[in-house]
């Protein structure tokens, strides 16, 4: 099972550098959205490739820490990535576009930065837990 997530990683960690070098060099330089607007765009980025990394660890460690929590560890992991990073990606289309609703975006951020600490936190749980 840890096989999925590493490879779910490593498709995570390409997109975050292409990502990052898109913001960089493209959202920057033709000045298309605000500075907040790339602010936002640089953290989705930002906390993408961190818990891209925690994804990577957490399915090492299953392999020792072969458990539930730690499955959901992962899981967690990449709902974060999707509704928080997913979601600031979202609101910077919406500045970028000049579309109108989109209202519905903001208020799911929390959510991925809840599910990031959940993840966090199941991870240490397995450390625990006896095999």
């Amino acid at each position: 099972m840890h096989k999925g997530f590493l490879r779910t990683a490593v498709i995570l960690g390409a997109l975050s550098v292409a990502m990052g070098a898109f913001g960089a060099h493209y959202l920057r330089d033709v000045k298309m959205v605000s500075d907040r607007a790339v602010a936002t765009f640089e953290t989705a980025v930002r906390y993408q490739f961190y818990h891209v990394f925690a994804l990577l660890a957490a399915a090492i460690l299953y392999k020792d820490f072969r458990s539930a929590t730690m499955l959901w560890a992962c899981r967690l992991f990449v709902t974060g990535i999707i509704l928080f990073s997913g979601s600031l990606f979202l609101l910077t289309y919406k500045q970028a576009a000049v579309l109108p609703g989109f209202g519905w975006v903001g208020p799911i951020t929390p959510f991925g930065g809840l599910a990031f600490i959940g993840g966090w936190m199941l991870m240490l749980f397995s450390f625990f837990k006896k095999n």
